[in-house]
């Protein structure tokens, strides 16, 4: 298992702020060379820590206005209704995410949507209706007070490579 340092740590938070960074601009960043960034990021990349680089859309920009969160009750708790919700939400492009929990509910989905009807068509037509569920709960979001901004990347932090 191999140990991450403190430039391997810095290479993750500026490639967490931004993806795009050529390694020219990632070494002027953390002071290191740019063939010392390539090789940390490769390394970086095959060892697990980064899985890939993607754009962060606007929502409200593509017609997304409604984020719900979604509380879901299976109708039974075995593995084989488990495994065909998660089926089912691998094939739904509103979730965002979804969450196994302890607790009252099973999961809980982030999902969007253009407005009221296409939550009720989601809910009503999609959810609902599949054998897995039992219940659903919705709490529109009415205000984002953080968005997912990166990981704490820190020192302090262990890290174990896979």
């Amino acid at each position: 298992m191999e140990r991450i340092d403190g430039y391997d740590l810095k290479i993750l938070a500026e490639l967490q702020s931004d993806g795009r960074l050529t390694n020219n601009e990632l070494s002027e960043l953390i002071a290191l060379s740019p063939s010392q960034c390539s090789r940390r990021r490769a390394r970086l990349e095959t060892e697990g820590f980064i899985h890939g680089y993607r754009a962060v859309l606007d929502r409200g920009r593509l017609g997304l206005d409604l984020m719900v969160v979604i509380a879901v009750t299976l109708a039974t708790h075995n593995r084989d209704n488990a495994k065909r919700f998660a089926a089912l939400i691998a094939d739904l492009p509103e979730v965002l995410e979804c969450y196994a929990l302890t607790g009252e509910m099973d999961y809980h989905l982030k999902v969007v949507t253009p407005d009221l009807a296409g939550l009720s068509r989601f809910v009503n037509d999609v959810l609902l209706p599949h054998d897995s569920v039992q219940h659903v709960k919705t709490s529109i979001v009415l205000q984002t007070l953080k968005d997912f901004q990166g990981l704490p990347v820190r020192p302090s932090h262990a890290y174990r490579a896979t």
